[in-house]
């Protein structure tokens, strides 16, 4: 088994127990790729059949509007999966794009496959349920967060909850995913420096 299959195995024990033939399971159904800044896992039009977990590296996804500005939806990195869920769940083509923000490495799990080892151990039914329920939780979190919090507390709950991502992401992304242009995030920092 490599060290990154195992990063994947250990997550999911971080949440339910695994007898050995689950653990083979997984580690069967399981490819690693490695992925460069800036390429794309996912685009619009395809279906996303995999879920994407990342054991190196971050990634975002994001859609284009009408009039062609990005908004970012989802930030992730090490620990956690990606993919145009909606797309993944139900089979229809993906309205979102999903970058590689680092040099990165992921674990592909394909949906069937997936649904298939949920099938023959409920261990990995609980899994999955669970790790839905965080993403479900993280969107509802920042959708809130977006309509009820002003510019400056977004900033500060994503520097507490994720302080690597301010270094390690770029800042048209951070404040893409934040809500606001590039210059008035600038503008946050420079005044919150001022007060510390």
């Amino acid at each position: 088994m490599t060290e990154i299959k195992q990063i994947l195995l250990d997550q999911v024990e971080r949440l339910v127990s695994l007898n050995e033939k689950a653990k083979e399971a997984l580690i069967n159904i399981t490819s690693t790729t490695e992925v460069k800044k800036k390429d794309l896992i996912v685009e619009p039009a395809q279906v996303a059949h995999y879920r994407y977990f990342v054991t190196q590296g971050s990634f975002r996804s994001y859609l284009i509007d009408s009039a062609g500005k990005e908004h970012t939806v989802q930030l992730v990195s090490e620990g956690l999966y990606i993919t145009d869920f909606c797309s993944h769940l139900y089979k229809y083509p993906a309205t979102l794009y999903v970058e590689a923000l680092e040099d990165s490495i992921i674990c592909k799990l394909h949906y069937n496959d997936v649904e298939a080892l949920c099938q023959k151990y409920h261990a990995f039914s609980e899994y999955f349920r669970l790790t839905t329920q965080e993403e479900f939780s993280t969107a509802r979190h920042r959708a809130l967060a977006i309509i009820s919090k002003t510019a400056e507390e977004r900033f500060l709950d994503l520097s507490r909850s994720n302080p690597e991502w301010i270094q390690r992401i770029p800042q048209k992304v951070i404040a893409s995913y934040l809500g606001m242009t590039p210059e008035f995030l600038s503008k946050i920092r420079r005044q919150l420096s001022t007060k510390s």
